[in-house]
């Protein structure tokens, strides 16, 4: 290769393991997939900052929804054939469809995951949808100020990982019940002693920024799991990095106005200072953490979904890239 590195997923690259769809390509894969959201309920679940609308679901979510029950239909099948070789010896617990979502900060994933929450869960088989964040993961406050994370927050080793991958691990194993911690952005820490209850999904959403980060391999062989592991499915969420500081940026700089101006907010005290102060905090905090974590942590895992939706820079999908099979 002449010493140059082959971008495999630059949409001319012969040898790329993905196929590449413009927007309105995709769109076409729609067929006769009804749209059932209602424009006050996508506005309930749209992030701020987040253009997303009925026509964009057109575009894009109804035909990613039909390729999605697509899989978790093939998985029940499976699921079905396995019980019938084994002769109902492996279990009668359905194991749900787990699909991680990943992606850099305010580039979107919980719009996408909540949108396809909504989407999911209308199929005529009316699955049980549920979803749940790795924010409720990351170690508390505390615990980070104690080992000097807090400016890591956000990065692979601001989460307990063990508790990740034991909530997963009962998830897929059918097990009722389960628990996850809860976040609050508004507090900026975990919630002790709040949780929400798992109990034995159709399909679990998990998203987070770091859904599909690995880790060196041990030399001895032992078993290592990933969290991507307990995945059926992955989804990235892509834009230009300019992009994403921008949208960034513009985020901190109107949560200002709203969020950050009540009293029990983390991040009051930005409420209080003037906008040119305001922004070069803002500039700080992408530069030295968020961008860090997206060259270092999140951007690296991208070739390893299933398939990346990429942003323009008015926030809306352009190019869908489908993993072939």
């Amino acid at each position: 290769m002449n010493g140059k590195t082959m971008d495999q997923l630059a949409p001319t690259t012969r040898l790329s393991p993905y196929r590449f769809f413009s927007a309105e390509a995709w769109a076409k894969f729609r067929a006769d997939m009804p749209l059932t959201l209602e424009a006050d309920e996508l506005e309930r679940i749209r992030s701020m900052n987040d253009p997303v609308d009925l026509d964009e679901v057109r575009r894009i979510y109804l035909a990613l929804s039909r390729l999605l029950s697509a899989h978790v239909e093939a998985s029940q099948l499976l699921f079905r054939q396995r019980q019938s070789f084994l002769s109902g010896n492996g279990g009668s617990r359905k194991t749900p469809f787990v699909i991680g979502i990943a992606g850099s900060v305010a580039v979107g994933k919980s719009t996408t995951a909540r949108l396809l929450q909504l989407l999911l869960g209308r199929w005529p088989s009316s699955p049980q949808v549920a979803l749940v964040t790795t924010d409720g993961f990351l170690y508390p406050n505390a615990v980070l100020e104690q080992n000097g994370l807090m400016r890591r927050k956000g990065f692979p080793e601001s989460y307990d990982v063990g508790a990740i991958l034991r909530f997963l691990s009962d998830v897929k194993a059918g097990a009722p019940k389960v628990k996850a911690p809860v976040y609050s952005h508004f507090v900026y820490d975990v919630i002790e002693g709040r949780s929400i209850t798992i109990d034995r999904p159709d399909i679990l959403i998990f998203e987070g920024l770091n859904v599909l980060q690995v880790q060196d391999m041990p030399p001895n062989g032992r078993a290592i799991p990933f969290v991507s592991d307990f995945f059926d499915y992955s989804i990235y969420i892509d834009a230009a990095e300019d992009d994403i500081h921008r949208w960034y940026i513009d985020r901190f700089m109107r949560l200002r106005e709203t969020a950050f101006r009540e009293e029990g907010s983390f991040f009051h005290r930005y409420s209080k200072i003037s906008d040119t102060d305001a922004l070069e905090i803002a500039e700080g905090l992408w530069a030295d953490i968020n961008a860090v974590n997206l060259k270092e942590n999140i951007l690296p895992t991208r070739p390893r979904a299933d398939l990346i939706l990429t942003k323009g820079p008015d926030h809306l999908i352009e190019q869908v890239a489908l993993r072939k099979i």
